[in-house]
């Protein structure tokens, strides 16, 4: 039987958390979602090794996968991600804007550096990235774009103002980008991960601690654990998939009840 992304392409940012003998990230554990249902992966990262050894783990399970360098702040990187996935397997399906860092800081603790460090990578990164795919999927007849933003972009996060800024701006020009390019068949849609066990978050909880602040999160979340990467990815393969046809400008909600509160 055919994948539910079978023939497709998809270009993923923050991909090199596919490395399997690490926790998986939201990034990675799609890639290999997206493999495992017959799409051709192109992983974009900052770290290299890491990333051309994922790839090479998703083609020795038969897909079809590549890397590419992409600092996601920077637009000659994304046209170079672009015209790569284009070299390499002819066309652009799909784009996953989930390149990301994180500062913890409440207002008055955050510097200037950081939040434009933030800014850049949840806002601009986000925009860059769906700027430079939609040419390309104009081309194929379609496409969609998946912007991974957080629940922290709906509800605020006072130990991370700068962060919840950023992926509450992904949020918003989701919905822009979705209204300007629906009449060209391309959707873009947001997802909203509540706590999740990935390798960003266990930094972010690492420094709260260091500053001892507790880990707050699994009281919170009314399933009362946290969230695993590959059931984001089950998310952002739905949005990715013709199966989500109707669905444009919207956000998908990922966290285990946590915001129904």
């Amino acid at each position: 039987m055919a994948g539910r992304l079978e023939g497709k392409v998809a270009l993923i940012s923050g991909g090199a958390t596919a490395h399997k003998g690490n926790v998986l990230g939201i990034g990675g554990a799609a890639a290999w979602a997206f493999a495992r249902e017959g799409a051709k992966v192109v992983l974009g990262d900052l770290d290299d090794v890491r990333g051309e050894e994922a790839a090479a783990q998703i083609r020795e399970s038969g897909a079809e996968a590549a890397f590419v360098h992409l600092n996601a702040t920077l637009e000659p990187n994304w046209e170079k991600a672009v015209a790569f996935t284009l070299k390499t397997f002819g066309k652009l399906n799909v784009v996953v804007n989930c390149a990301g860092t994180t500062a913890i800081g409440g207002v008055e603790q955050t510097t200037e550096k950081a939040w434009d460090s933030q800014l850049d990578v949840h806002a601009k990164g986000v925009f860059l990235g769906t700027k430079h795919a939609i040419p390309a999927m104009r081309k194929s007849g379609g496409g969609s774009v998946v912007n991974i933003s957080s629940i922290d972009g709906i509800i605020g996060n006072a130990h991370a103002v700068a962060y919840s800024t950023g992926k509450g701006a992904s949020r918003i020009f989701t919905k822009a980008a979705a209204i300007q390019y629906a009449k060209e068949n391309i959707r873009v849609n947001s997802v909203h991960p509540g706590y999740t066990d990935t390798p960003l978050a266990r930094s972010a909880i690492a420094e709260l601690e260091k500053d001892g602040i507790p880990d707050p999160r699994i009281p919170r979340v009314p399933l009362g654990r946290l969230a695993k990467a590959e059931e984001i990815a089950n998310g952002i393969l739905f949005l990715a998939s013709d199966e989500s046809s109707y669905v444009t400008g919207a956000e998908l909600v990922i966290d285990g009840g946590m915001t129904a509160q």
